[in-house]
């Protein structure tokens, strides 16, 4: 392994020297999914110059993608791995539990388990924290949105009691959320219907006024929505209200949205998503006009994602 990764160190260097580049490889950090590599520039080197070489350096290796992007102050390129591994959901929760000082209860309140980040760290996701709110996973068809919309029911299901954590679902395909609809969590049956999940919005934001003039915010209640294109197209005027409402106004109430796009398009959902989803998950897209909306940042190379449970956060 330590061979392949200085052979790949000495390849990256080449493609960039022979492009007048000059730039050294000076350390790396190896997770089950990707490789990252980290770049050291003189002053004068542009970070477009060397994402503009994004495709020979993923030629040199003879990886089918590459992504350069700037991080703390270092360039970093980011190359998939030959053989990527898989990180299941309930070891990883062992894991936490095992780590921590009072065993499961390591994993706060309302706060979601959604994989490890670049560094190969545990990353949760705390739903009432002012900076998360609400979340927006955005992905191609195989990019993983509902593996990863799954993991994060799971794991919430999981670490709270139904007494303090509700949980509503929308799954337009009736596909992708079937396997929850047993859970003791569930505010009322999976929906599938665009009518049914119009109706439940409403009573969801008749809730938040209700619970805004108590002053309440318990038990939580998180709204899972896939397919949120399709539901604003098809719901209209009334659907898109409903959601602003609720994304606006819903935390101070304890009310949280989760919601999944295969089509992050600017003319569907731009406006929505704009200002109300603080927290972004981003898997592969179509295309970086898709990754910038999706991100709500310009140049994150989401489009050259492989897939397959690969997200920027």
């Amino acid at each position: 392994m330590r061979r392949a990764l200085h052979f790949q160190a000495d390849r990256i260097e080449m493609v960039l020297a022979s492009h007048k580049v000059p730039a050294r490889v000076t350390g790396g950090t190896v997770t089950p999914r990707l490789i990252r590599y980290h770049l050291s520039t003189p002053l004068g080197v542009k970070v477009r110059q060397v994402e503009g070489l994004s495709e020979e350096i993923a030629l040199s290796l003879g990886s089918p993608s590459c992504r350069v992007y700037r991080h703390q102050g270092q360039v970093e390129v980011e190359v998939p791995r030959a053989q990527g591994q898989t990180v299941p959901l309930l070891p990883l929760c062992r894991r936490l539990a095992q780590e921590g000082p009072h065993g499961p209860a390591t994993v706060p309140p309302t706060t979601a388990v959604i994989g490890l980040d670049h560094e190969g760290t545990p990353l949760l996701l705390r739903l009432p924290s002012p900076n998360v709110a609400h979340v927006l996973i955005a992905g191609t068809t195989g990019s993983g949105k509902t593996a990863l919309a799954r993991s994060l029911i799971a794991s919430l299901a999981l670490h709270n009691h139904p007494r303090n954590l509700q949980l509503l679902l929308v799954d337009p395909k009736g596909r992708g959320f079937r396997p929850f609809q047993d859970l003791p969590h569930l505010l009322r049956p999976v929906i599938t219907h665009v009518d049914q999940a119009l109706d439940a919005l409403n009573r969801l934001v008749d809730e938040m006024v209700r619970r805004d003039q108590q002053g309440r915010d318990t038990p939580r209640l998180v709204l899972v929505l896939d397919e949120l294109a399709d539901l604003v197209q098809m719901g209209g005027r009334d659907m898109e209200h409903a959601l602003t409402r609720l994304t606006q106004r819903g935390r101070e109430a304890g009310i949280h949205l989760v919601a999944c796009t295969q089509k992050p398009a600017a003319a569907v959902i731009g406006s929505l998503v704009k200002s109300n989803f603080p927290v972004r998950l981003v898997g592969s897209v179509a295309s970086p006009e898709d990754a910038k909306v999706a991100t709500g940042l310009p140049r994150t190379g989401a489009e050259r994602l492989l897939g397959q449970g690969d997200f920027l956060v």
